[in-house]
């Protein structure tokens, strides 16, 4: 099953319980709830199956299923433990479910809520910047806190809004809920540089006092001895907070450096607004605020890519948006002195215009001549940008072959999961998601090979991958598109009895085409439900080599429309409809 977390999409492990009187005639078998399951969803489904004679009693209420005997019904979930008891004739299995809650508890007496007190990690600021606190405690308590030699007075704050998960967009539950646990906040500014220390929470409520230290220790910066660093990986993850809750930006190149104006616990906050692990950082000593200009600008044919070459005095954070026909590059700290571009003439770019759109940040325009995008890279050369276009993929000419448009086409597909440890989703029976995007793979394969194509694999047998060697893959192979071959599941707050159908998902602009014609190929041509099509920050759709989807075909937790997915027929006519869908995309945008 997967579960996705923030914006994280990780496989969970099914635990599949079969109780049997002879392993030769299996009987009533549950593949989800583990026996002992912890969740913070309202609801929860059972997941298995069981003979057709007779009925499956949950809690002693016969449950409806499938015409082949699954099932898959959802109980609504109190906080705390919550038993269920499934039966089937003389065989019995009691499960567990404890939904924690995901709520702020307020506290009883003269206390502070748990874990409340902020900040909860180490924290750097810049003078005068607001540096804020807050704690949850008891209603009616004056609250303040001691931070040096100054007193901060925090003030009872109205009701939270909670939002739901990144994944509530997947089961539809995406609006906020509101309590009241008791929330006091307040804020300060510090207008010296210095250690300010671990801040000290003073509570008093019905005559009772109490004092707590915040886990965290305050220090504000000297403007005139901030820190540079440089990126010392490949990419360095930019976000927009200081966790990996926060949204990603444009990686940096490695080599990029920036002005350190924040930190929280191992995160650094950069002079352009992004966030960076300090891990995949080193200081630069005795370096001053990175600041560039830049001057004129050329370009250069290597290979099936075209690059723009950007001189600077240093490398400096840059930021990508792409739109259709348009590419956009934005440099930080940098000022332009830019009076000459000279481009070559090739296949991608029709025009580079530039702005300053303030005075430190440049933004440059690339109109290009197709409105399909293939794919960019960026990289820092000594202290000068290279940002690299993908030219089209042109279909080769092959003797003794009837031309199609696939002919000499490179295309990688990932079966997704895979080995002992990484099943996927489970169906009813216990079949598991890695088996059949493994054979889904390999029927693509064969029916895009006929067509011409030349395609690359991650996987050909059961074996363990984690997601950084298939994305390695797709930088290395630098296929005319990539696809992630996947089979659906939900959350535990999901509907698996009524919820089926195809799904696409893609993040990059230049994957978003293929992803929505794929869709709609499919359901149309199989006449198969729509789950959607979805922008989402995932391992499998952030390459920016090229167009690069996941395809979730799908859903192993339904009960009716598992047994589509298990047909041998199906598959092929799936497989060969993936293939047509693929061929005529690339018919449309060549």
């Amino acid at each position: 099953m997967k579960r996705v977390l923030g914006s994280v999409v990780v496989a969970i492990a099914m635990t599949v319980i079969i109780v049997t009187s002879a392993w030769a005639n299996p009987s009533l078998t549950i593949i989800y709830p583990p026996i002992d399951h912890e969740t913070t969803a309202k609801q929860i489904f059972l997941i298995g199956t069981a003979p057709l004679k007779g009925d499956v009693l949950v809690n002693g209420t016969a449950i409806s299923r499938s015409t082949a005997g699954h099932f898959a019904p959802s109980f609504p979930l109190k906080v705390g433990a919550n038993p269920f008891t499934v039966r089937y004739a003389d065989q019995e299995v009691k499960l567990t479910v404890t939904r924690a809650s995901m709520e702020p508890v307020a506290p009883q007496g003269a206390t502070f809520g748990q874990d409340s007190l902020t900040p909860a990690t180490d924290i750097v600021r810049l003078p005068g910047e607001l540096i804020c606190f807050s704690a949850i405690a008891p209603p009616k308590a004056l609250v303040s806190v001691k931070l040096g030699d100054r007193i901060i007075a925090l003030q009872r704050q109205s009701a939270i809004a909670n939002l739901p998960a990144n994944s509530g967009v997947l089961t539809g539950l995406t609006q906020p809920t509101t309590t009241d646990p008791g929330q006091y906040a307040g804020c300060t500014t510090a207008e010296a540089a210095g250690e300010l220390g671990q801040p000290e929470y003073l509570l008093n409520f019905n005559g009772a006092s109490f004092a707590q230290a915040a886990p965290g220790k305050i220090k504000v910066l000297a403007p005139t001895q901030l820190e540079v660093v440089e990126v010392t990986v490949d990419q360095g993850t930019a976000r927009t907070g200081a966790s990996t809750d926060y949204s990603r930006l444009t990686p940096l190149p490695k080599g990029t450096r920036a002005t350190v104006t924040g930190r929280e616990g191992d995160w650094l906050r950069l002079d352009y607004g992004g966030w960076v692990r300090a891990s995949e950082t080193k200081v630069i000593p005795g370096s001053v605020p990175v600041k560039s200009l830049i001057r004129g600008i050329t370009s250069r044919v290597a290979g099936n890519w075209t690059e723009v070459l950007f001189p600077l005095q240093a490398p400096v954070p840059v930021s990508v948006q792409q739109e259709n026909s348009v590419f956009n590059l934005t440099l930080y700290n940098t000022t332009a002195q830019t009076d000459t571009i000279r481009l070559v003439n090739e296949p991608v770019i029709a025009r580079l215009d530039w702005q300053q759109t303030d005075p430190m940040k440049v933004q440059y325009r690339i109109s290009l001549k197709n409105e399909q995008q293939w794919g960019y890279k960026l990289r820092y050369e000594g202290t000068t940008l290279v940002l690299s276009l993908r030219h089209p993929p042109k279909p080769q000419r092959s003797q003794g072959r009837s031309p199609t448009a696939l002919n000499g086409i490179k295309i990688l597909l990932d079966p997704g999961h895979g080995g002992p440890d990484d099943q996927g989703s489970r169906g009813p029976t216990g079949y598991p998601e890695k088996s059949v995007n493994l054979l889904t793979s390999q029927l693509l394969r064969q029916e895009l090979v006929k067509r011409g194509a030349t395609v690359v694999m991650t996987r050909t047998t059961d074996v363990d991958l984690d997601l950084p060697p298939r994305v390695a893959a797709i930088a290395k192979a630098e296929p005319a598109i990539a696809l992630s071959i996947h089979y659906n599941a939900l959350p535990d707050d999901g509907d698996a009895i009524n919820t089926q159908g195809v799904a696409a998902f893609w993040y990059q602009t230049q994957a978003q085409s293929l992803a929505e014609f794929m869709h709609d190929y499919l359901i149309k041509t199989l006449n198969r439900p729509s789950y959607g099509v979805f922008w989402n920050n995932l391992a499998l759709t952030r390459p920016t080599v090229t167009p690069s989807v996941l395809l979730e075909l799908g859903f192993m937790i339904n009960p009716d429309e598992f047994e589509w997915i298990r047909d041998r027929k199906e598959q092929e006519k799936l497989a060969l409809t993936l293939a047509d869908g693929i061929t005529e995309w690339f018919r449309q945008v060549q």
